[in-house]
């Protein structure tokens, strides 16, 4: 089972156009598409007459007609036209769903429409923000979500799994000075790893004024969403009393949505703040980005599928494994709340 009330990321703004596109997203297929008016609407993708999927239809103004016979359905998915007949079933009708464009992300609500808060839908300011440059990518991951959850909010992992990138020195991550806390939405951890090497991916786009930097990694999680801020500054330049300004910035956008129990859509993007002005410092930070995001994609994969071979078979907690469990709980929190809503037995826990 998957909270449902919730927001989830659906697409990049820039996806949807009016080519209807499809996407399978908490088990449940929707069809996406931009009308003539620019408003992006999503629905059911099945057209109820004779069930074929509505992305392979066209857009008609604001209304997407089936490739089948015809039937036209607005943004509410009620069906509007039926080619050669006057009146229209009133069953002839889709589920909508509601969605949100916003920071160049297209969110979506799968869960109860009476429960939907637009003020709710969380927010990303630096993909707007001319103070930064990001760039970004989207990957299938073949995993329950919640493993991509772990992967983030343990960063204990870089000196080992990212090792020409942005690991480092391996102990300099296990010695940081780690504070894990709950949240209103969520989990908050902040970690610093003073008077450290800065690693390779810093020191090719940033030159430092010292040998050794301060080092930070805030990371937060919420339903649907991780934020992460790392940078770093010079020694003695005031990064652990807020002075960051002037650092070397990098913001990570990490939105996982699942597509089924055993797969999960993994929004990303990488923003900076410094030489925004120089595109193939962009590029060389994205491509660094990316060799990261496959090493994780293979860790997690790999570690997915193992544990697909055993699955009632028991992990071993340890000490850096605050953050995860802590995230696990708050979704555990979240599924039994819409189980007791629903009146329904709440599911295991996922793997």
């Amino acid at each position: 089972m998957f909270p449902k009330n919730t927001w989830y990321v659906a697409a990049w703004a820039d996806e949807i156009t009016t080519t209807p596109i499809a996407r399978t997203l908490l088990n449940e297929p929707v069809v996406f598409y931009r009308g003539v008016s620019g408003k992006v609407s999503a629905l059911e993708d099945r057209c109820c007459h004779r069930a074929l999927p509505l992305h392979h239809g066209d857009v008609v103004g604001d209304c997407l007609r089936c490739a089948y016979h015809g039937l036209e359905y607005n943004a509410e998915g009620q069906c509007v036209r039926v080619p050669g007949q006057g009146k229209i079933p009133t069953k002839a009708k889709v589920r909508r769903y509601p969605v949100v464009e916003k920071d160049d992300l297209i969110w979506i609500w799968m869960g109860d429409e009476s429960q939907t808060k637009e003020a709710a839908v969380p927010s990303y300011p630096w993909h707007g923000d001319k103070g930064w440059r990001y760039r970004k990518n989207t990957y299938l991951i073949k995993s329950n979500h919640l493993l991509i959850y772990d992967n983030l909010l343990d960063l204990t992992h870089l000196g080992y799994v990212h090792k020409r990138t942005i690991g480092g020195d391996a102990e300099t991550h296990f010695a940081a000075k780690t504070t894990t806390g709950r949240t209103e939405k969520g989990v908050r951890v902040e970690r610093w790893m003073l008077d450290s090497l800065p690693p390779p991916t810093y020191t090719a786009a940033y030159t430092f004024g010292t040998e050794r930097v301060d080092r930070w990694q805030e990371i937060e999680f919420e339903p649907g969403l991780v934020r992460i801020f790392t940078g770093a500054k010079e020694v003695g330049g005031g990064a652990p009393e807020g002075n960051r300004d002037d650092a070397y910035g990098f913001r990570g956008l990490n939105a996982m949505t699942p597509e089924t129990e055993h797969t999960t859509h993994y929004f990303w993007s990488a923003a900076h703040n410094f030489r925004i002005d120089e595109p193939a410092v962009t590029d060389a930070i994205y491509d660094n980005i990316v060799i990261t995001f496959n090493e994780d994609k293979e860790i997690i994969e790999s570690q997915y599928q193992n544990m697909q071979r055993d699955p009632g078979r028991a992990m071993v907690d340890i000490s850096f494994d605050i953050a995860p469990v802590q995230a696990r709980r708050y979704w555990d929190a979240l599924n039994k709340a819409e189980a007791a809503d629903a009146g329904i037995e709440p599911t295991a826990k996922a793997a």
